[in-house]
């Protein structure tokens, strides 16, 4: 097993030094599903929601967001992010909408919870959007699915 990077010697936290990493291009492909009511599905697909449009806040919440990332989580590394794309699938069979985000960069350190953040927001924004019609949607599955640059290579997330 690897050993974690982000503690010191003595076990304190600490912001890893990338500082001595080769500069390389990468990037990283999350997704996540927002499961809701199919009313509640129709109504965003038809424009019915009274705050908006909901996927187009949502997609630009999701960018917000991944620039954002450094500001939530601690030990991340502000990045000069070069490209964000953030696509819905909507299902009526499954009364759900996949979220996936494709986060690039040319840096020092990659862009997985950058990607992982912009899905994570995108997916808290349809539920603001909707919750006045539907508080039992259920926000599930926010992972990473691949990786790309930097030392440790290619990731691609086995199909279970």
């Amino acid at each position: 097993m690897k050993k974690f990077t982000h503690f010191d010697e003595e076990g304190r936290s600490k912001m890893v030094d990338v500082s001595e990493k080769k500069v390389t291009k990468r990037e990283a492909v999350a997704k996540g599903r927002v499961k809701m009511q199919a009313e509640t599905l129709k109504m965003i697909m038809e424009g019915r929601i009274k705050k908006g449009d909901v996927l187009d806040v949502a997609r630009v919440a999701g960018i917000m967001g991944a620039k954002k990332t450094s500001d939530f989580i601690p030990m991340c590394h502000p990045l000069e992010i070069t490209g964000i794309d953030i696509d819905f699938k909507p299902s009526i069979e499954n009364c759900d909408i996949e979220i996936e985000s494709r986060v690039k960069v040319i840096g020092r350190t990659g862009v997985e919870m950058e990607a992982l953040t912009s899905v994570s927001v995108a997916a808290l924004t349809i539920y603001d959007m909707c919750k006045a019609v539907d508080k039992n949607m259920v926000i599930s599955d926010i992972r990473l699915e691949e990786k790309r640059g930097g030392k440790s290579g290619e990731y691609i997330r086995r199909k279970s």
